[in-house]
């Protein structure tokens, strides 16, 4: 009996190194971007991301906790607005500022995640024109902590982040080409 024990204990630290070794060759930096044809102006795509009031018309996030809590501060729209949350376990908590606002072209957020797991990141959002409409960028990038390296190892972060973008792009379609 005491062999059988002893040889799990075995299995169970090699798959636990293994798993370490795993997350320790996963690269520094991550990156999901998602794209999206939109057949309306910049003009009219612009304000809806530029103003955290109007995220709750398109974003991907706002509808994952009915009990989500809002806080808005800085300016009201453009650099230096400011949106924290605090919700569920869907959305844990943070806080968005807006760095960067070229009108209509780009927007930057650092992009700040305190709960369930820390992390700094940075938004971005471009819009250029093309033909009748927009091709509009949803780009998000940041350092990989370990904890990000270790998750990597057991879930595709760019298909499940990535599919939460592709929703909020087509949500945003949906409302600048009404």
């Amino acid at each position: 009996m005491l062999e059988v024990i002893a040889v799990i204990a075995v299995i169970l630290a090699v798959a636990i190194a293994v798993v370490l070794v795993l997350a320790a060759t996963k690269p520094g930096r991550f990156s999901v971007r998602r794209e999206i044809r939109v057949h309306a102006p910049a003009e009219k795509i612009f304000p809806l991301i530029n103003d955290f009031h109007r995220w709750v018309d398109w974003s991907p996030y706002e509808h994952k906790d009915p009990a989500l809590k809002r806080t808005y501060s800085g300016l009201e729209s453009g650099k230096g607005a400011v949106y924290a949350w605090d919700g569920n376990n869907n959305v844990g908590s943070g806080r968005m500022e807006i760095l960067e606002s070229a009108a209509p072209s780009k927007i930057v957020i650092q992009l700040d995640f305190f709960k369930p797991i820390e992390g700094h990141n940075t938004a971005e959002f471009t819009m250029l024109p093309q033909g009748d409409g927009t091709h509009v960028i949803w780009l998000m990038h940041g350092p990989a902590s370990f904890m990000n390296k270790l998750m990597q190892v057991f879930m595709n972060l760019d298909r499940m982040i990535g599919k939460d973008f592709e929703a909020g792009l087509v949500n945003l379609k949906n409302v600048t080409e009404k």
